[in-house]
């Protein structure tokens, strides 16, 4: 089973170069993980419903308790048996479905699609509660992606942001609950949960947290409302999600804590009440629907409240039936919507009213509709007569024992089920029968091409199933007795067996006039048009989504206009201010302070320290902007003298690339504001301004020599340089603290960077975030790669030849394009001799910097610093071909190597950014050492580029070629 979970994780990873070889057969192949694992499961059957349960545990996150433990009991067999036996049929059925059309996203697609069979496969299958909720999540994230598939209609991106808001909020509730019965509980185990439940006010609380979750995973009221709107992702999404997996995610997990919880307080109110309502709500709006994709989820979200009623009740009896309806319902709903998919392939349409007569040209389609129609409205001798019967005897024996409950769940089931075979009827009749217009006259039978036979076959391969299942009830029924003996049993009903025929009793005749009431209801639909008239309320359960997303809107706009007024001075003060008045707070708040306090420790302090209070003294004063930065630079400029005579040669070398850098940045800045400071808008109260800063100022000094004299135990850092060799089994002690000791400060960092950056270049580019540079920049096909030194001519840049006319030397590619007043020849023969040594210079110091002073981000500064040569002595056109890629990628291969550092020693069992050390002895080279914390200073140092080349070509290039729009439109004026 583990191993089964591993490879849906990797697959899928496959499927989009599949798609591309392989066109739409690529599904061929994307349905044999899923029918392995069918398989699997079928062959573990004997052993399942033998009372053994097939067990197999991982110590994924041993420190926190978490495990992947996967057990196949009777009811995780069974929904195992849906998700891969089903989601093969569906991927079989994708073959012909995408066939002959464009491939554009569906390499995508297969892969989403698979990836949600695993993900649903290992929820059913999970034992460890936590681990449960991560799948869950993935659920949502992955049925987000699928909804979307059609991302350029508007319909399709807001049904499937709903979906993924509605379930995600609810599987946040559920983590809640979750947390509560873990603590409460003392075990991450459902197995352990459920043989020795918690009790408990608390434990009623997380209950109705979870039911939370179930209830939005499973589009129940009030959380119905995102499933119809699902309907705008492909077929094949709705008839697996929507019908046979995700919506039963929820459904799973109530029968999975019905046996131990159903007789707390709020589990019936909830589950019963709410799905009472539901299944009455859907199958009125089933009722009114002209689409047969929207009837088929109205019906779906109606057969869902059936299920959570039956299933949710908490008896042996129902537990039986109800396991029975979820395998009826997972047939023959995921039926019906493939046929639904064929029909809308062939056709092109799905509306009832411009269907007319099909079931004469497509007898096999109609055959297969009747059957799975006949299963979901109970009729002898489908599955669906067989459940729901043994439902409706459960809840009469329910009733009769006294049980309010059970006669809500009764009298809601009896209604709910003549609504389910009205609109049962309704679809038959809309797909497959001939119909009149206003005029009473006979509308033409509809053309019908007809399908592959593939195409057809994997839905009359399932209404078929439904069939057999019924036949075959006495079967299933020793195949799911193991589950219901979980359940508590009603002590007034006799057990219950699942059957064709049980004799003539009172579940009988309700079943049966459930189905002439809904013949008689379908007929008056008919009549009095009810498709056709307005809504029975004045509001719907889309418009108060609509209207709860607006109101948070105008919320978030009125808290951001109260708050954020657009003057960074006073966002600035406020932060201080409230610096000053909570840390002062505490300070005065303890009476105990201590300080040690040295003169000074190095005569280097007395020289620099004095000049760096002058610089920030005159920086206050300056009146121009590029003197105030240039003296502010001398404060960094002295913490790299003091970093130096304290013995930190790498704080002092990434000082000095920090401040080189900044310097930069702000030169670039500096292009495109006045250069006085105040020129338009003056500096205002001065004085309070002085005041807060020297608040600030005296504030920090007593933190840091109160905090410095408060230490009582030895600092952790003592054990650093041992922990380093030891541990991270490098010399340079910063180093290994970064990348190893505390990587997960430096992960912290890294996103922090590339926000910074992503912040950055979202201000600056305004239309697009994508660098256009490199291919203007790049060499034209013509010059080739001959040795010979390129020179400049009036039509570009050429190959030195030997009958060629004289021209300048092009030291730079890009430097032609440089106005001749900005040009210096200096400045391109030194960086076109510098660049290359300076990167060289980075390399080694991201590679040397586990035992020498550098590092990662050390030797990502320096190469950046290179690509500022190459900025300033070619222009922006020279920075493209320096750097020919996209900064972003950058950032983000740089985030993945270092996130791969964390997340890969976690699946081998080990802490996250657990390192390892490979060694080797290499002739002529000799002893040899690879730490592979290695890899993630690499990672930094990718980032680190990344960052720099972001702001040169925000900062830099683009406001160059903005500033040259502005010129040559100045001109034209």
């Amino acid at each position: 089973m583990l191993t089964l979970l591993a490879a849906f994780a990797l697959v899928p990873l496959l499927m989009p170069v599949l798609v591309r070889l392989l066109g739409a057969r690529a599904f061929y192949a994307a349905a044999i993980l899923p029918l392995i694992a069918f398989v699997h499961t079928a062959l573990q059957g004997p052993t399942v419903l033998g009372g053994n349960i097939p067990t197999e545990e991982y110590d994924w996150i041993p420190s926190l308790g978490i495990h992947l433990t996967m057990r196949m009991d009777v009811l995780s067999w069974v929904l195992a048996l849906i998700v891969t036996g089903i989601g093969a049929v569906v991927l079989l059925y994708c073959r012909w479905y995408f066939a002959g059309g464009t491939l554009e996203g569906v390499g995508q697609f297969s892969a989403v699609l698979l990836a949600f069979a695993g993900a649903m496969y290992g929820l059913v299958l999970i034992d460890d509660i936590v681990v449960l909720v991560m799948l869950w999540e993935v659920t949502s994230v992955l049925s987000y992606l699928l909804i979307g598939f059609y991302h350029r209609r508007g319909a399709s991106r807001r049904s499937a942001l709903q979906a993924l808001l509605v379930t995600t909020v609810g599987g946040l509730v559920m983590l809640v609950g979750v947390v509560l019965l873990v603590v409460q509980s003392g075990t991450t185990s459902m197995a352990a949960i459920i043989a020795h439940p918690p009790a408990g006010p608390v434990v009623d609380a997380a209950v109705v947290l979870v039911l939370v979750g179930a209830l939005s995973k499973s589009a129940i009221f009030p959380f119905h409302f995102w499933l119809p709107g699902a309907m705008a992702a492909p077929t094949p999404v709705s008839a697996y999600l929507h019908a046979a997996a995700m919506v039963k995610a929820g459904i799973y997990l109530i029968a999975r804590l019905a046996p131990a919880f159903a007789e707390t307080a709020p589990w019936r109110p909830v589950l019963i009440g709410l799905g009472v309502f539901t299944m009455l709500l859907g199958g009125l709006q089933a009722l009114r629907e002209t689409d047969l994709k929207r009837i088929l989820a109205f019906g779906t979200v109606s057969q869902l409240g059936l299920l959570t009623v039956v299933l949710g009740y908490g008896t042996r009896n129902a537990a039986l039936a109800g396991l029975a309806l979820l395998i009826s319902h997972a047939l023959f709903k995921s039926s019906l919507f493939l046929i639904v998919g064929v029909i809308d392939r062939q056709l092109s349409t799905r509306d009832i009213r411009e269907l007319s007569g099909l079931g004469r040209r497509a007898p096999v389609l109609a055959a297969a509709s009747v059957v799975a129609v006949c299963s979901m409205a109970g009729v002898i001798p489908t599955l669906g007569f067989a459940a729901k019967e043994g439902a409706l005897a459960a809840l009469l024996d329910a009733s009769a024992a006294g049980s309010t409950w059970g006669l809500v769940a009764l009298v809601g089931m009896a209604v709910g089920s003549a609504l389910t075979a009205a609109y049962g009827i309704r679809f038959v009749w809309g797909a497959f029968c001939r119909k009149k217009d206003a005029n009473r006259q006979r509308i033409p039978d509809t053309e019908w091409p007809v399908p592959p036979a593939g195409f057809a076959a994997g839905p009359v391969v399932l209404a078929a199933l439904s069939l057999a299942a019924g036949l075959g009830a006495g079967w299933l029924d020793a195949a799911v007795t193991g589950y219901a003996d979980t359940v508590p049993a009603d002590p007034s009903a006799h057990p219950a067996h699942l059957a064709l025929w049980h004799g003539v009793e009172p579940a009988l005749w309700i079943s049966l006039g459930t189905l002439a009431v809904g013949a008689v209801v379908f007929w008056a639909t008919l009549a009095v048009r009810l498709d056709r008239r307005s809504r029975l309320l004045p509001f719907s359960a889309p418009g108060a989504y609509n209207m709860a997303l607006r109101g948070i809107a105008r919320l978030s706009v009125l808290v951001t206009g109260a708050t954020q007024r657009g003057s960074l001075p006073l966002y600035v003060g406020t932060v201080f201010v409230v610096f000053v008045a909570a840390e002062g707070t505490a300070l005065l708040a303890d009476p105990h302070w201590r300080a040690q306090l040295d003169a000074w420790q190095s005569p280097a302090q007395v020289f620099a320290a004095p000049l760096m209070i002058l610089a920030a003294l005159i920086a206050v004063r300056a009146g121009k902007r590029y003197t105030g930065v240039v003296l502010v630079s001398v404060t960094g400029l002295g913490m790299i003298l003091l970093f130096a005579t304290s013995g930190a040669p790498d704080l002092a070398l990434t000082q000095v690339l920090v401040e080189t850098v900044t310097m930069v940045a702000f030169a670039l800045v500096l292009r495109r504001i006045p250069s006085r400071m105040g020129e338009h808008h003056a500096s205002v109260w001065p004085l309070a301004r002085a005041v807060i800063g020297a608040a600030v100022g005296l504030t920090m000094a007593a933190i840091a020599i109160v905090a410095t004299g408060a230490r009582i135990h030895a600092p952790i850092s003592e054990s650093f340089p041992e922990l380093a060799y030891e541990f991270g089994h490098g010399r340079n002690v910063v180093n290994v603290a970064l990348v190893d000791l505390r990587g997960w400060d430096t992960m912290g960092e890294l996103s922090v960077l590339i926000l910074a950056a992503t912040g950055v270049a979202s201000l600056v580019f305004v239309t697009h975030r994508a660098d256009l540079l490199s291919a203007t920049a790049a060499l034209p096909r013509r010059v080739g790669r001959s040795r010979r030194p390129l020179i400049e001519t009036a039509d570009g840049l050429r190959r030195q030849g030997a009958g060629s006319a004289p021209g300048r030397r092009a030291w730079l590619v890009g430097s032609q394009r440089v106005q001749a007043q900005e040009r210096s020849i200096m400045l391109e023969v030194i960086v076109r001799v510098l660049f290359h040594t300076i990167i060289v210079v980075s390399l080694y110091l991201l590679f040397a910097g586990h035992n020498l002073p550098g590092g990662g981000f050390a030797g990502g500064l320096v190469a950046g610093m290179a690509l500022v040569m190459r900025y300033i002595a070619g222009g922006r056109y020279e920075l493209g071909a320096a750097a020919p890629t996209d900064a972003g990628r950058l950032l983000g291969v740089g985030m993945t190597l270092a996130v791969a550092c964390a997340v890969i020693p976690v699946l081998f069992g080990a802490a996250p950014l657990t390192s390892a050390v490979i060694t080797a002895d290499v002739p002529v080279l000799g002893h040899l050492e690879f730490v592979t914390s290695t890899i993630f200073d690499i990672g930094v140092y990718l980032v680190v580029i990344g960052l720099v080349l972001d702001v040169l070509r925000s900062l830099g290039a683009e406001v160059d070629r903005q500033g040259q729009q502005a010129r040559e439109r100045a001109e034209a004026r």
